[in-house]
């Protein structure tokens, strides 16, 4: 298989590398997590002005219609620059979901202005795989519309949003979310408890208390598959999103062996510590391989080989993630746990990685089942 990217691809690349090195420095991200609105609006209009957030909009809803793998090239250097902006949850998760489900007029209204950065959105949905279902939003119809009850915990980027694309049983499937329904910032009986999560990103829990909705809300029918398909796709961009931080994290760390002195030289000297980077390293590319197969399998027809190639995925970044995470900061030594060095950072964000989306365990199980279906 041909790993290999294309001339526009290693553009693509080269330019959001290039902006995150130019605007996105450590000093002008500390100022946005320090800001009140825990993200920059200047930064999220750069992004859609460099056609990032159109990546996922088809091009006949005015996208670029673009693939899995320039998703994760742009989700790696989100990765790699830490960027609190909220480009999984809307230009790939919400963006995902109106472009999968939405009608022609649904796709109209919204898609366009996400692109163009101009609409915030995100998808609530309790997205642990293996879950129980119990905290799933319940939609009930009536002749006047749609009113939905409940509460997800921990929504990214819900506090932030202009619209929430809300996951709710109808009881068709009791505790298993069937349809979604577009809910607009400030709708009556919704309510958002805003939070900030372990690596310095704006969520906020989400309760809707009897929020009434229009029959013309719910986005598409029955929305099974392709509620499964949109949060695997998302699955796939946070792993990708973690490849970057990795590589971040071990050349750092590889930087600052060389300029850490003990016993008369750089620590980078010592064997013992070069063995350790080296399995660092190892790890990534493990991880890196599974990413890149992702990126070939998240977009199949066939839901089971997506699975297993996305549980798989998951599994080698959240391990990677713990073992990098670990070993950078012991490195490091004690500033490695300071918000004042770049590493802890890092590390948080690679926390957030391994629990966000499901957790190996949940992974493990949904692999060992899709393979013995197969």
């Amino acid at each position: 298989m041909d790993f290999s990217f294309t001339d526009e691809q290693e553009l693509l690349l080269d330019n959001a590398r290039r902006f995150v090195a130019e605007r996105y420095g450590f000093a002008a991200r500390k100022h946005i997590l320090a800001s009140a609105d825990g993200y920059s609006a200047a930064v999220w209009k750069e992004l859609a002005d460099l056609g990032f957030l159109a990546l996922n909009v088809p091009e006949a809803d005015g996208g670029l219609g673009a693939g899995p793998v320039e998703t994760m090239l742009v989700s790696m250097v989100v990765g790699e620059g830490l960027l609190v902006e909220p480009f999984l949850s809307s230009a790939v998760l919400a963006t995902r979901t109106l472009a999968t489900l939405g009608s022609a007029e649904q796709r109209a209204r919204w898609l366009p202005k996400l692109a163009g950065g101009e609409l915030i959105a995100t998808l609530v949905l309790e997205a642990g795989y293996g879950r129980d279902g119990h905290d799933a939003i319940r939609a009930a119809g009536d002749a006047g519309g749609w009113e939905l009850s409940g509460r997800v915990p921990v929504v990214y980027h819900a506090g932030i949003a202009d619209l929430l694309l809300v996951a709710a049983s109808t009881g068709a499937t009791p505790g298993e979310p069937d349809a979604v329904f577009a809910v607009p910032a400030g709708a009556p009986g919704l309510h958002l408890a805003s939070c900030t999560t372990v690596d310095g990103q704006v969520a906020a829990d989400v309760e809707l208390r009897g929020v009434r909705v229009e029959k013309s809300a719910r986005v598409g029918g029955d929305a099974r598959l392709g509620l499964a398909a949109v949060v695997d796709y998302g699955l796939f961009a946070l792993c990708a999103e973690a490849i970057g931080a990795l590589d971040r994290t071990l050349a750092t760390t590889v930087e600052y062996t060389k300029t850490r002195n003990q016993f008369g030289g750089p620590i980078a000297r010592f064997q013992a510590l070069q063995h350790r980077m080296v399995d660092m390293l190892m790890r990534i590319e493990q991880a890196r391989s599974l990413v890149y197969l992702a990126a070939s399998r998240c977009d199949d027809a066939d839901g089971e080989e997506r699975e297993r190639a996305l549980s798989a995925a998951k599994v080698l970044v959240a391990d990677a993630a713990r073992f990098v995470g670990q070993q950078a900061v012991q490195l490091h030594g004690g500033m490695g746990v300071s918000d004042e060095v770049a590493i802890s950072h890092y590390f948080k964000r690679l926390l957030a990685a391994e629990i966000r989306f499901g957790s190996s365990d949940a992974h493990l199980g949904r692999y060992e089942r899709r393979l013995s279906a197969g």
